[in-house]
């Protein structure tokens, strides 16, 4: 049976939403072949946080490590995908039912898989985890966590808090994922961001496979 890979990451390329105050993504190539050069070379400028990438505890915590010491198995295993229902944030009424459990990894799938990746301008009032919602997830020690746009926290609410509360419990965060594609269930998750030296966060690729298969 041919193995079903889904990407979840969202591409990189000039132009494309980013975080207000974070640089914006500009690509350009300094050697051209159309040009006559011997070789095409492009030079990437862009912020940590851009897209679909990973944070740091060093984020948001001054004596927090980097990303390049996270475990590697933290963003590669077995995860569960599950969907959000409210419209505005992620609660921890909504959160009881699926009875998390310690060491797993959760990409919560909300509107905003479908809402805010379809053009090229901020979205102010993505779904995002309140900070009551973060204390949840830290009781349940679950170990690490996504979701579908450029923030766990707010850009009203909770920006910092959130991240706080998760990052100062040890979890690792995966931000800026497109579940558009994906049902809630059980999947395998591999997810690696980019090795920069004590980065406070850098750019990802990942991808879903359905267990079982």
């Amino acid at each position: 049976m041919t193995v079903t890979w889904i990407d979840i990451s969202v591409p990189i390329y000039r132009g494309m939403v980013h975080w207000p105050d974070n640089p914006a993504v500009r690509i350009e190539n300094i050697q051209d072949l159309s040009r006559g050069d011997a070789a095409t070379v492009s030079k990437l400028e862009l912020g940590a946080h851009t897209g679909t990438h990973m944070d740091a505890p060093k984020h948001f915590l001054a004596d927090g490590a980097g990303l390049d010491d996270m475990p590697l198995d933290a963003s590669i295993g077995p995860a569960r995908v599950i969907s959000i229902a409210h419209p505005q944030v992620i609660l921890p009424a909504e959160l009881e039912a699926h009875r998390l459990q310690a060491g797993e990894r959760v990409l919560f799938h909300t509107r905003n898989s479908e809402r805010c990746w379809k053009n090229d301008q901020f979205v102010e009032d993505f779904v995002y985890i309140s900070a009551a919602a973060a204390q949840f997830l830290v009781q349940r020690q679950v170990r690490t966590v996504g979701i579908d746009y450029l923030s766990v926290g707010g850009y009203v609410h909770d920006a910092v808090e959130t991240h706080r509360i998760l990052l100062g419990a040890g979890i690792w965060l995966i931000e800026g994922l497109n579940l558009s594609a994906v049902k809630p269930g059980a999947y395998e998750l591999v997810c690696l961001p980019l090795r920069v030296a004590g980065a406070d966060g850098a750019p990802a690729r990942a991808i879903l496979r359905p267990r079982g298969q």
